[in-house]
């Protein structure tokens, strides 16, 4: 299978920003606006699988996301997130760190990751 992730699958033009070891992408319509997922260049599986290098790349980028998400769509808060593993909800087996922009006006704010894990219907016997 096909990592979209990786080349030749990867969009150039959904890169919107770039360092050695990392990429930050978005998608042209995201349901949120300046939502995004940060890369590893390398396939990695998943985020327990990334180097020294790698991570302190990863955090440089969520800084500058950070900060170009905050020029130019002025959000409210944010979410970060890594999905490891099926059962977690991981679909693609490269890593990638969801930069999600909230917004105060969108019909789920203030409902964040522990909110969709925390529902009694997902505890376990």
């Amino acid at each position: 299978m096909t990592c979209p992730f990786c080349p030749p699958s990867l969009l150039i033009e959904n890169i919107i920003l770039e360092n050695k070891f990392c990429l930050f992408l978005q998608h042209h319509e995201p349901i949120l606006k300046g939502s995004g997922v940060i890369v590893t260049r390398a396939h990695r599986e998943n985020v327990f699988d990334i180097s020294p290098e790698e991570w302190r790349a990863a955090h440089k980028m969520i800084q500058q996301a950070k900060s170009m998400i905050d020029e130019k769509f002025k959000p409210a808060g944010y979410n970060l997130g890594w999905n490891c593993g099926t059962v977690a909800g991981q679909e693609i087996f490269h890593v990638h760190l969801h930069v999600i922009p909230r917004y105060a006006d969108e019909p789920l704010a203030g409902k964040g990751i522990r909110y969709w894990l925390k529902q009694e219907a997902n505890r376990r016997e």
